[in-house]
């Protein structure tokens, strides 16, 4: 699969924010309470969990705040 349209995709994906909010919650909560609950991980644990934590509040943010246009006229 070329990387266009895999950008293509995320971008469609991103304009519908219901889903994106939606995702985003999905990814945020489990990783945030994975980092802030102190218990014992694997040593790859904590890497996973600020990723998804990441990638889950810019989706969030996103579908709050909506997507800024790719061009300004």
């Amino acid at each position: 699969m070329s990387l266009r349209r895999v950008r293509g995709g995320l971008l469609r994906f991103i304009r519908r924010r219901p889903l994106a909010i939606g995702l985003g919650l999905v990814l945020l909560i489990p990783s945030a309470w994975i980092e802030f609950s102190g218990r014992a991980m694997p040593w790859w644990g904590g890497g996973v969990a600020l990723v998804a934590s990441a990638t889950g509040a810019a989706l969030l943010w996103t579908g709050v705040v909506g997507a800024r246009p790719d061009w300004i006229d």
